[in-house]
């Protein structure tokens, strides 16, 4: 049998219709990149649809091969444990597909340069210029206590920090 590969689309989910419609627009952007894939979506928690019925439309459009990816900043619980659970159960019931999991968006030098450029877009629209060697930087990771993730939120702080030229920086 051919392989027919389908990307499954891993988000969080949220009770913010705009986060929702974010989301959704991403997967649609992301559809257009890769058109030869048949792309589908789902929420861990908070928003349908939810993973799993992203995972029975692939498999009810004929793929038989899924790359399932994690929207996610970091791996912390829901990465690390929560979506992989959903896609073994669903694994297990459908062993005539295969199924792999890619990782966490991570710490990238993408990252880092969006972040970059989001800083310099306040910068320009304050009411009165500070020099960054007099400005904190502060840096907001939410929702984890997994030190994995952590440490990556503190890792960024600390490039964007030394990279740019704040005083000091707290996460």
């Amino acid at each position: 049998m051919a392989k027919k590969i389908g990307v499954m689309l891993c988000g969080h989910g949220s009770r913010d219709d705009q986060a929702i419609r974010e989301f959704a627009h991403f997967v649609q952007e992301f559809a257009k990149i890769q058109p030869e894939y048949p792309i589908s979506s789902g929420f861990l928690e908070f928003a349908q649809p939810v993973i799993r019925q992203g995972l029975e439309a692939l498999k009810e459009s004929g793929v038989n091969h899924i790359v399932a990816l994690p929207i996610m900043l970091f791996a912390a619980g829901h990465v690390k444990n929560d979506i992989p659970s959903v896609l073994q159960e669903f694994a297990a019931q459908h062993p005539e597909i295969q199924l792999d999991f890619g990782r966490d968006l991570a710490l990238d030098p993408q990252l880092l340069q969006a972040a970059s450029e989001r800083i310099i877009e306040a910068e320009e629209k304050a009411t009165q210029h500070i020099d960054r060697h007099e400005t904190l930087l502060l840096v907001i990771g939410r929702g984890t206590s997994d030190p994995d993730a952590n440490s990556n939120i503190a890792k960024i702080a600390r490039m964007l920090w030394e990279g740019m030229g704040f005083g000091w920086a707290e996460v």
